[in-house]
């Protein structure tokens, strides 16, 4: 990990620091296709260089972000279209929700792969 994004997990405050790093440990569980680089100043995570996730904070809050990448999503002439996001706010004093987090991304590796058919 470079040490910008480092950087980024390690300023955060517990119990947020020791959420972010199980964040992450889940998201790179799901594939080894998985890459975790720095976008817009927080944690990205890409399939095979197509965005799906990131972890963001926001003042007080933890949010995890799941991203459709407008390269898959349908063409349609004259609109132009842009990534979609769905985000859920995490509690970091709670159990992380492992199975919503792996089953999202599934769905959305799912939705890559499809597409490169």
């Amino acid at each position: 990990m470079n040490a910008e994004l480092e950087n980024y997990y390690l300023k955060q405050n517990e119990p947020f620091r020791g959420s972010l790093f199980a964040l992450k440990q889940i998201i790179m569980g799901v594939s080894d296709l998985i890459t975790h680089e720095r976008k817009y100043q927080i944690p990205f995570f890409c399939y095979q260089g197509k965005k799906i996730g990131f972890l963001w904070m926001n003042r007080k809050k933890l949010i995890l972000g799941f991203v459709t990448d407008k390269s898959i999503l349908p063409q349609e002439a004259g609109i132009r279209q842009k990534d979609k996001m769905e985000m859920i706010q995490i509690d970091p004093t709670a159990d992380l929700p492992k199975e919503l987090i792996v089953s999202k991304l599934q769905d959305l590796i799912g939705k890559y792969e499809k597409n490169q058919k």
